[in-house]
Order: C-alpha cells, then sequence, then structure tokens
C-alpha cells in the first residue's frame, strides 16, 4: 500500500463527506463547488495554515505532532477508529523507506488455544488473523460456518463474502457484513501495510470484485468487536446471533469470536439443533472408526 496515496484519499474523503452545518461553520450561498469542507475550512477548524493543511492532504504526515494529528481529528470529526487509523498512518509515514517493518501476522494457533476453543461445547466460537483467515474453530464453529469451509484454498471469510455466489445466501444482510468486512481491512492495511499477503488479498478481491472495489475507493474504516449476525444455515435455516471479539493479547493479530443466541428465541433452538446434529455425526463418524 502507498502511505501517501492512501493519506491523501482517507483525509479528502473524510473532508467530502462532512457539511460545513455539521462542523459548525455558516454555509455562505448555495453553489459551493466542492463537495464537503473546503482545505481552507479545514484549516481554520484545526488551527493550521492552509498551506500546511494543504501539505498535509497530499500525504506528507513524516514528522507531524501527536498534536497536530488530534486537531485533524477534531476538524474532521473522526470517530474512535478513523482516529486510530490516521494515527497508524502517520506512524507508516515515518516509517523508514530503506526497510519498512511489516508486524508478524499469525498462521497458526497455540495448543492451548485450540483446547480453549474445545472447551467451548455450547457456543460457536473460532478464532482469525486481522486477514480474515480462519485458523481455528471448535466444532459447532465449524459447522455454523460450514458452507465458508467449502471454498477452495485458504479459508477466508472476505474472500468468501466477495467471491463465493453462496455468501449472498449464507450472509442475510450482506451488504452490511460487505461493508464491515472491507471497513476493518482498510484499518488493517493502515497498522499493517507492508504485510504482503494482505496487500495480495486486497489486490485479489479489487481485481476480482467491484463490489469490493467499490468500497475499498470509499476509504471507511471501522472496529469489529461486537455485533448481530444474521445467517441463513443450510440445514437449520435463519439464525441471528450476537457475537464478541476476544483480542488474544499473547497472540497479536488474533481475535476470538464467540457467537450467542438471545435464549427463547427460534435462533437459539436452531443453534442447538445444530449443535446435537454435530454431535451426531461426530458419533457416527467415530464408531465408523
Amino acid at each position: 500500500m502507498d502511505t501517501r496515496v492512501e493519506i491523501r484519499e482517507f483525509l479528502t474523503s473524510r473532508r467530502a463527506r462532512l457539511t460545513p452545518q455539521a462542523a459548525g461553520l455558516p454555509a455562505f450561498g448555495g453553489n459551493r463547488r466542492v463537495q464537503g469542507l473546503r482545505r481552507e475550512e479545514v484549516a481554520m477548524l484545526a488551527g493550521v495554515s492552509v498551506d500546511y493543511y494543504t501539505q498535509l492532504e497530499r500525504g506528507r504526515l513524516t514528522g507531524v505532532s501527536d498534536t497536530v494529528i488530534e486537531a485533524l481529528v477534531r476538524a474532521l470529526r473522526l470517530d474512535e477508529a478513523e482516529r486510530e487509523h490516521l494515527f497508524d498512518l502517520a506512524r507508516a509515514a515515518n516509517d523508514s523507506p530503506v526497510a519498512p517493518h511489516a508486524r508478524r501476522t499469525a498462521e497458526a494457533v497455540r495448543p492451548t488455544i485450540q483446547r480453549m476453543l474445545d472447551a467451548i461445547t455450547e457456543a460457536p466460537a473460532w478464532v482469525r488473523n486481522e486477514r480474515f483467515d480462519l485458523l481455528a474453530g471448535n466444532a459447532l464453529g465449524r459447522a455454523l460456518y460450514s458452507p465458508v469451509f467449502t471454498m477452495p484454498g485458504r479459508v477466508n471469510t472476505a474472500r468468501f463474502a466477495f467471491l463465493d455466489p453462496a455468501a449472498k445466501t449464507f450472509f442475510r444482510d450482506w451488504e452490511h457484513t460487505a461493508d464491515d468486512t472491507v471497513a476493518t481491512l482498510h484499518g488493517v492495511a493502515g497498522r499493517n501495510p507492508y504485510d504482503k499477503r494482505l496487500t495480495d488479498l486486497i489486490g485479489e478481491l479489487s481485481t476480482r470484485s467491484e463490489a469490493f472495489r467499490r468500497r475499498w475507493a470509499a476509504h471507511d474504516v471501522r472496529f469489529h468487536r461486537t455485533g448481530l449476525k444474521r445467517l441463513h444455515h443450510p440445514v437449520v435455516g435463519d439464525l441471528d446471533l450476537t457475537f464478541e471479539a476476544l483480542e488474544l493479547p499473547a497472540d497479536p493479530g488474533l481475535l476470538m469470536l464467540v457467537y450467542g443466541a438471545e435464549p427463547g428465541t427460534p435462533s437459539s433452538d436452531g443453534l442447538r439443533l445444530l449443535a446435537t446434529l454435530q454431535a451426531t455425526e461426530r458419533a457416527a463418524a467415530t464408531a465408523d472408526d
């Protein structure tokens, strides 16, 4: 990823979405030639000169202080995820151009993590890395995401969402899932712009999916910490499941996701049925062995 291009396009996109009214500025005249705020308006809100802000928007964050970055955060009304992304881009801009550092991304989980997953028997759970590779899961997690595991090659939910036609059936709110996936990947790319496998994934999805390409161009960023997944499982039907994403501090970049259903709902019944079917299949396979 070209950090200067990313900085330029991110700041430009955030400026374009913010109206003078939303920024607390008077809007004089009804014929503005630019969408959103003008550069001079952002500069005024941030307390810097127009020339200086222009250099920042051209991608030149090298040596810029945290105070200035925070001023941009306030001026552009950035949320928590956007603020973190801008600071990540500033850190990347200050990396050595001779030997840029790519943060290690795990390709497997430790045995203790797998045992922890296996101990969770009443909820689907799995671990993924920042590239959306599914690295491990418990039995119920694999049963829930069975359509994803049918994809050839590396099991990756981003590739499934954009490249497998079955995704629009499995994810009942596919548009929302697609938005969240791209926005999360964009944040990861800001934190780790020199990860070749991440760059390759983004390149593949951009080349093969217009839906991904359009969302990537929006430069939205988002955290993926908790929420609701509306799925259609091929065996047990529709499921509305809450999820929590838990960071694994000893394994930077890995997330454990645990899903659950509200008690007494059809989704809770469906999840129990899936667990029963999965346990029956495992027992039958063990008997055959």
